[in-house]
């Protein structure tokens, strides 16, 4: 059974930093797209970033353009983790981050062509 378990979320002032983790288990994903999405109250889930595999032990990353330059995701292919380190954090960053995985895509951009997903981590910027 794969599980994603996000972890770090939290209550932080406008500036602030936040380091949230994805733990996968069940499978590993190696060779698969992972990502962080969010959703925020009374909006649609949207993407944040992504990881995709390219060869070897090549990723690539991808961002929402209202994060690049903030936010940055990472691999711990050791651990079978994604995380995503987020800098400079925004009021309007407020929302529930979720890490999602796919089951046979190394690259995906799109949340329907996620397979799995977490729970969900609240992220709470005041400003």
């Amino acid at each position: 059974q794969v599980q994603l378990v996000e972890s770090g979320g939290g209550l932080v002032q406008a500036g602030a930093s936040l380091r949230l983790s994805c733990a996968a288990s069940g499978r590993t994903f190696n060779r698969n797209a992972m990502g962080w999405f969010r959703q925020a109250p009374g909006k649609e889930r949207e993407l944040v970033a992504t990881t995709s595999w390219s060869s070897g032990s090549v990723y690539y990353a991808d961002y929402a353009d209202s994060v690049k330059g903030r936010f940055s995701i990472s691999r711990d292919i050791a651990k079978n983790m994604v995380n995503l380190q987020m800098i400079s954090l925004k009021p309007e960053d407020t929302a529930v981050y979720y890490c999602a995985a796919a089951a046979d895509r190394s690259n995906a951009k799109r949340i329907a062509e996620y397979d799995y997903w977490g729970q969900g981590t609240q992220v709470t910027v005041s400003s």
